[in-house]
């Protein structure tokens, strides 16, 4: 008797503790939750500026897709106006129609490096005219993107989400001025729709620095280390050696690059033979270059370092926008430089994404 006593006693006891252990797991997870929650709420966005352009009128998308493929991209197109006119606007108007004719003609280019897998949405968006921003430091024109641009950013995700996502995961993507909003979503929208970031393929901020004080600054975001991881951050600025110590206004202090070629962040060179595919525009569209070019990061400056000689510097093309990039500034190379390379690596972390959430269900 004594002994089943003493039986019952010990099991009492197994059974406190572990009810114990339960209560003190679900503590901890609720504190966490309710920590997570008053970081989101205490986060204080930017006021928007002006009244939003209105995402229920087809007329400012750039492209809404058949729906054929299990995961979207949402493409935020560079500058597509630029002009030195003092009458001209500072804030390009989303009906622009030269702004809108540059855009299409730059999405046409660098949507195949998405459509393959992914149904591409892209909106018009009101965004700065470059030349009239001469002599702003990289700071001041990231201040000044919070401006309308960010508004009609914000409202067409909303409306992307709300009306168009149904749920698929998504690619956020971009390039220059297009990049530096993607970069404003990821730290400021994003932080307060951790339910929409969540299901983020990768977000693909490219011609446009992503910085080691972003990361810190916002814990949430992560920057890719290989080919394939999810849920990150893949970037990189293309410049020649000569760049070195120019000003650059798309190169930040504290910039990250990967290697669009052997996707490491360290210094491991990547020859031209490895390249998959190399173009140059050629009048709006994009060619085979010349060479293929090759690619090495540069871990002090955070850039991608090309060698290839045979590839026309920015400088080549246009004088007065080399002024904003430096004489050897490959800007307008940060798609077509590594195309191909940029097209398989979106399909990988694609399927990478989807396999995860075929384990998950």
């Amino acid at each position: 008797m004594k002994r089943l006593s003493a039986i019952l006693l010990i099991l009492a006891l197994v059974f406190s503790l572990a009810s114990c252990a339960a209560t003190t797991k679900e503590s901890e997870t609720t504190a966490a939750t309710e920590t997570q929650t008053a970081a989101t709420e205490a986060y204080e966005s930017p006021a928007l500026v002006g009244t939003a352009s209105d995402y229920s009128d087809e007329n400012n998308w750039l492209n809404i897709p058949e729906i054929t493929e299990a995961v979207d991209t949402v493409y935020l197109y560079p500058t597509a106006y630029s002009s030195d006119d003092p009458d001209a606007p500072v804030i390009v108007p989303i009906d622009n129609e030269i702004m809108r004719a540059g855009a299409r003609g730059n999405f046409s280019m660098n949507e195949g490096a998405y459509s393959g897998c992914t149904n591409v949405f892209a909106p018009f968006y009101r965004q700065s005219n470059l030349m009239a921003l001469s002599g702003f430091s990289a700071e001041e024109f990231d201040a000044f993107q919070y401006r309308e641009q960010r508004t009609d950013v914000y409202a067409a995700l909303d409306y992307y989400f709300e009306h168009y996502n149904e749920g698929r995961p998504y690619i956020l993507a971009g390039h220059s001025q297009g990049s530096e909003m993607v970069r404003i979503v990821l730290k400021d929208y994003m932080r307060l729709h951790p339910d929409r970031y969540e299901n983020m393929v990768a977000a693909y901020v490219l011609g446009f620095s992503v910085t080691k004080q972003d990361l810190e600054e916002n814990p949430h975001l992560k920057f890719a280390e290989g080919a394939d991881d999810t849920g990150v951050i893949v970037s990189w600025n293309i410049e020649g050696p000569g760049n070195k110590d120019q000003q650059n206004v798309v190169v930040t202090e504290g910039a990250i690059s990967i290697n669009p070629i052997n996707w490491k962040r360290d210094d491991t060179y990547a020859p031209a033979e490895d390249n998959l595919g190399t173009y140059v525009n050629d009048g709006g569209a994009y060619v085979e270059a010349p060479a293929k070019a090759d690619a090495q990061v540069d871990t002090e400056r955070g850039v991608v370092i090309c060698t290839t000689e045979e590839l026309p510097f920015i400088s080549d093309s246009n004088p007065a926008i080399a002024s904003f990039f430096g004489p050897e500034s490959y800007h307008n190379g940060d798609y077509p430089f590594y195309f191909d390379n940029l097209k398989e690596n979106v399909k990988l972390r694609v399927d990478r994404f989807l396999e995860k959430l075929a384990v998950i269900n």
